[in-house]
């Protein structure tokens, strides 16, 4: 029996390393290769020979791309006849960093749909979910299971007519309203989801805390805020996570949408950009992609005290 249990542990715990391993493999080879320089690129060890952050450095606009400046040019910078004008404009075009991945404005650019788009998800899926959980009335098991049956389409299926509904109101002709499209349809792409995890957590929150809350003259809406979202933290900071997630990493509708809006691209669409054009360097990419997946990371990482338990427990003994 003890040298039974012991093989049964060997293998659990040998399994839960073969799957970290496989996990975390692909970001260790991303990690590698833009800390690599270009001649240590073919070497297949994780470790760099020596460490190059120029890729980092170009990224966060802390130091421009230097190309060198062939000998025909240098000739040519020496004729007196040039002007000190036109001679610092050919310098320029070789110390000019238009060609660097923008990765600042795509940052902010993802940054403010996919928080606005997770933010306004959340504020619908409390109310709705508080809907679902704690109001009776006429149809509402066929709405609650109506919601889901978005996830029966695919989003290849959705783009052609959300497209063209939007060329036909006229915001898919300026970026203000693709982008509003963009937050459109990330809300019902998460808000469904989000409907379902919190009506489930309201279902566990004793209804005596309401009761007493109303009982002491509160209204229905002040016992949502009052009661409901502080007693659901947890649960609203995953959903959160969640929607904010799904539209960060989104490449379908954006690139549909921004296509032709460059200086409002987001992450995923200038990372495609990057890996097809002339720039298109190992390390800079590699780079690029880790910086993309730090700020989900940081997320979790900064909200996951609050995604342990629930904050109901003991607050009243039915």
């Amino acid at each position: 029996m003890v040298i039974s249990r012991i093989l049964q542990k060997t293998g659990f715990y040998f399994l839960i390393i073969l799957v970290l391993l496989f996990t975390l493999f692909p970001f260790v080879q991303m990690l590698s290769t833009s800390l690599k320089h270009q001649y240590d690129w073919g070497n297949p060890s994780l470790i760099p020979q020596k460490l190059n952050w120029s890729s980092y450095s170009e990224l966060l606009g802390f130091q421009k791309k230097e190309v060198k400046v062939p000998e025909s040019i240098h000739r040519l910078l020496n004729n007196p006849k040039l002007s000190a004008e036109k001679r610092q404009k050919i310098l320029d075009r070789f110390t000019s960093t238009s060609d660097v991945f923008p990765f600042i404005n795509y940052f902010i650019n993802t940054l403010l749909i996919a928080g606005t788009a997770a933010a306004i998800s959340l504020l619908f899926a409390v109310f709705g979910a508080y809907s679902f959980s704690r109001v009776r009335y006429r149809g509402r098991s066929g709405i609650q299971r109506g919601v889901l049956l978005t996830y029966m389409f695919g989003g290849v299926l959705l783009m052609v007519p959300l497209y063209q509904i939007s060329v036909q109101v006229g915001l898919a002709n300026t970026s203000t309203g693709s982008i509003l499209t963009l937050v459109v349809i990330y809300v019902v792409q998460t808000l469904p989801v989000s409907l379902y995890m919190l009506g489930n957590y309201f279902r566990s929150i004793p209804e005596s805390l309401e009761e007493a809350a109303q009982i002491d003259g509160c209204s229905r809406f002040k016992t949502i805020f009052l009661i409901i979202v502080p007693l659901s933290l947890p649960m609203l900071v995953t959903v959160y996570i969640y929607a904010f997630m799904i539209a960060w990493n989104e490449y379908l509708f954006a690139s549909v949408f921004l296509k032709n809006f460059n200086e409002f691209y987001t992450l995923p669409i200038g990372l495609k950009s990057l890996f097809v054009s002339k720039n298109a360097i190992w390390d800079r990419i590699m780079a690029a992609s880790i910086l993309t997946a730090l700020p989900v990371v940081f997320v979790f990482m900064t909200f996951e005290k609050h995604l342990i338990g629930g904050l109901t427990e003991g607050g009243v003994k039915e």
